[in-house]
């Protein structure tokens, strides 16, 4: 292999573990370790509805990619042609290349979600997105917690 198809391997990998833990904790049940020790204001209510929802990839993954795939496009495509048809070259695999990595993040980073509509014991109601987590799949009329951070939130059962 070249040098040049080593670093294109190398890049590739790296970029793809690094886009790997971009990912938040998804579940209702799984935390950060920057979410331990806070305090939360707890909610309790009752599921009124449960839609299924599609969740978009991050934008820190999507942009990774991005970078990657232009940089991977720019490499290949320098290697066609010489002087200003490299050049040429060069610049169209880092668009097609950007282009390419943006749209693969996105399909890979797409998740399953659930959006709750819950009333709570106040009577108000809420809406709340999170991942579907196969192990705690809600259903109307459950009793559930709803954990409250500043602007983000969680459910788990009650």
């Amino acid at each position: 292999m070249t040098i040049k198809t080593n670093f294109v391997v190398l890049l590739t990998m790296s970029i793809a573990t690094i886009a790997g833990c971009t990912t938040p904790t998804p579940y209702g049940d799984a935390y950060a370790a920057s979410e331990t020790r806070t305090i939360q204001q707890v909610y309790y209510g009752t599921i009124v509805k449960a839609e299924p929802v599609t969740i978009a990839a991050s934008d820190k993954t999507n942009i990774i990619a991005m970078i990657a795939g232009a940089a991977i496009g720019g490499i290949l495509g320098s290697e066609v042609g010489g002087g200003a048809g490299s050049d040429i070259a060069a610049i169209g695999g880092s668009v097609a290349g950007g282009y390419a990595g943006s749209e693969i993040a996105d399909a890979a980073g797409e998740r399953n979600g659930v959006n709750l509509t819950i009333r709570l014991e106040d009577g108000r109601i809420i809406s709340i997105v999170q991942e579907v987590n196969p192990s705690m799949i809600f259903q109307q009329g459950q009793a559930v917690q709803v954990n409250v951070d500043g602007n983000t939130a969680r459910v788990v059962p009650r």
